[in-house]
């Protein structure tokens, strides 16, 4: 019997090596996701990713033998002019090809352009990256199940049959029914094919025609068996077996709270849009079970879609307390701190009534932080600020803040002034304990 796989190569067949390849290029691949980033739109998250690192990074260590010690002997083909124990002279000017002169200074190093795949870039771009603190709270009522490997089956898909192991049984079959092997039919075969020629003769000194005849009797009964006992039979097939186990998941949901009044120019809110797109990017792709709440403030606060959110026009006055009692109430009403993880991430370019910011610093002190297991304040500089041309002063949110974030360390402060500040901002805020900077 002849087994013909016919299935079509899988696209990535060279998984293994591209892993290993990334695993020993990984540092000079993050930082380039880092340098790349900064010019990447943060909704760009579709295409592939284009990154070029030094060509010496992906040479593996090789021996090699002193060019200065040691002896060699060499057969040179169509030599006619030395001969043994000849001493070769050094061409002259220092041997080597044509081609360009050399220059006295200088230096660098060849470079390779590699291309990562979206899941590629995503994984690297979020390495060491975690929610702080999440604890395993109450489950959810819909239980969730992953599919995980089981064990084997005798029934089931092509996709899922495990070739080693139904091969395995197959030859433990054939050996318990004798089933003769390729290896002895064909050395019967040739003994029968010698005597016939008058070659070789009966070792025993039989009559060479009893010999003969014994032989083809013989591979008779051996193609018999071979033909009864398949190479292959269906009892052989096994299948990679699945069954869904249920998984724990801790419930968590990230209040998303943007300043969008007035005093944020088109410039600042677009920071802040692509800080939240960021962090969205983040939950969506590390957590399946963080729900997100988006809430948009003025003078007022308001929940809203993913998409209004994002893409909205709504300007007015600045009141920040407002935003942080609508996440208040929302909790209260769908997220129980008892249940949840709550985590908050606000965005305010700072500007705030005075009277207001005391409203704030007591909601947080009383209310947000003692349920809250993280909350991350990215304040968007203005651009007064962000070229010099007054001179710097904290904004009246930055200061209500500041003592607040002193005394409790769930509360993280960070500014960003451009768009390069985006990314080394949000992988400061959530980078895991003890990840490198």
């Amino acid at each position: 019997m002849t087994i013909v796989d016919r299935r079509q190569n899988p696209s990535g067949r060279n998984l293994g090596n591209r892993q290993r390849f990334l695993d020993r290029a990984r540092s000079r691949l993050r930082q380039a996701v880092k340098d790349n980033i900064r010019a990447r739109s943060i909704t760009d998250t579709t295409s592939d990713e284009r990154v070029v690192i030094p060509a010496d990074d992906i040479q593996e260590p090789v021996f090699q033998r002193d060019a200065a010690t040691g002896r060699r002997n060499g057969v040179l083909p169509g030599n006619r002019e030395y001969r043994s124990g000849d001493t070769i002279p050094r061409p002259a000017g220092g041997g080597g090809g044509g081609g360009s002169k050399a220059s006295e200074d200088g230096e660098g190093e060849d470079s390779f352009a590699f291309t990562l795949s979206r899941d590629e870039f995503l994984d690297l771009l979020f390495e060491d990256l975690a929610l702080p603190d999440m604890l395993a709270k109450k489950l959810k009522a819909v239980e969730t199940t992953r599919t995980r490997r089981a064990g084997y089956t005798t029934s089931g898909p092509a996709t899922r049959l495990n070739m080693l192991r139904s091969l395995r049984r197959s030859l433990v079959r054939r050996a318990a029914l004798h089933r003769p092997g390729s290896a002895a039919v064909e050395e019967l075969e040739r003994e029968l094919a010698r005597l016939e020629a008058g070659e070789i003769v009966p070792a025993d000194g039989r009559d060479p025609q009893t010999r003969i005849a014994e032989l083809r009797e013989a591979l008779d009964r051996a193609h018999r068996k071979r033909a009864a006992v398949p190479f292959l039979d269906p009892i052989d097939l096994r299948y990679n077996r699945t069954e869904p186990q249920p998984e724990p998941i801790a419930q968590a949901v990230m209040f998303c709270l943007m300043d969008v009044s007035a005093s944020m120019d088109e410039d600042m809110k677009g920071l802040a849009k692509r800080f939240f797109m960021l962090l969205h990017l983040f939950l969506a792709r590390h957590y399946e079970q963080v729900e997100v709440v988006f809430i948009r403030h003025t003078q007022r606060a308001e929940e809203v879609d993913e998409q209004t959110f994002f893409e909205g026009r709504q300007t007015g006055g600045t009141v920040v307390s407002t935003a942080l009692e609508e996440m208040l109430k929302i909790a209260g009403q769908r997220y129980p701190a008892e249940d949840y993880n709550i985590y908050v991430a606000q965005a305010s370019d700072g500007d705030n009534l005075s009277r207001d910011v005391e409203t704030c610093t007591g909601l947080l002190t009383e209310k947000i932080l003692p349920m809250v297991q993280y909350m991350a304040y990215v304040e968007i500089m203005p651009q007064r600020d962000r070229f010099g041309l007054t001179p710097r002063r904290e904004s009246d949110l930055w200061q209500g803040y500041a003592p607040v974030a002193d005394a409790h360390p769930r509360l993280a402060m960070r500014r960003i002034a451009e768009a390069r500040d985006i990314f080394p901002v949000f992988r400061d805020l959530f980078r895991t304990e003890g990840a490198s900077e």
